[in-house]
């Protein structure tokens, strides 16, 4: 008479086919319980740096619209330029939006990376911007809130999540 072989799977009957794989392994990281949330950092990228990178290229390309608009023309806004609360031409405004945008769209890329010195733009410069648009607000109040709203969460993800990454590497 010939032995079947032994499956994994305790107490099965003799002469039935093993379990074919369910149940017989742990998932990976099983072993190091504790950490309250499962994240799988694959080659030092974190999801919350990839999300605040490109948040803030977001902020960045919705600034550079902003400024490409105030440049183009003051028709498109609903007060005229001196009964903004800081009395300046839209063209002036407009390159300070565009100047806010470029430096956001680069500071973006930094934070998908993780750069520490990245970290410190984003947050000064998501204030910077939150802080423009505030006084920009009578122009544009959607565009101006959208963007304030942008900026705050943003800065909320960069302070609380930014150190993700380097725990990922």
């Amino acid at each position: 008479m010939v032995e079947l072989p032994r499956s994994g799977v305790p107490d099965s009957m003799p002469g039935a086919p093993g379990a074919s794989g369910v149940g017989t392994h742990s998932r990976p990281g099983a072993e190091d319980g504790g950490s309250g949330y499962s994240m799988y950092a694959e080659e030092g990228v974190s999801g919350w740096a990839w999300f605040t990178g490109g948040l803030m290229v977001l902020v960045g390309i919705f600034q550079f619209i902003a400024g490409m608009v105030a440049l183009a023309g003051s028709g498109y806004y609903t007060v005229p330029a001196r009964d903004l609360v800081f009395d300046a031409s839209y063209s002036t405004w407009g390159w300070v939006h565009l100047i806010v945008g470029i430096v956001a769209i680069a500071t973006g890329g930094g934070l998908a990376f993780g750069v520490m010195l990245a970290r410190v733009v984003g947050v000064a410069l998501a204030a910077i911007s939150a802080l423009v648009n505030f006084l920009f607000i009578p122009a544009a109040p959607f565009a101006a809130a959208l963007i304030i709203g942008m900026d705050l969460f943003l800065i909320y993800a960069i302070t609380v999540h930014g150190g993700e990454p380097k725990r990922a590497r």
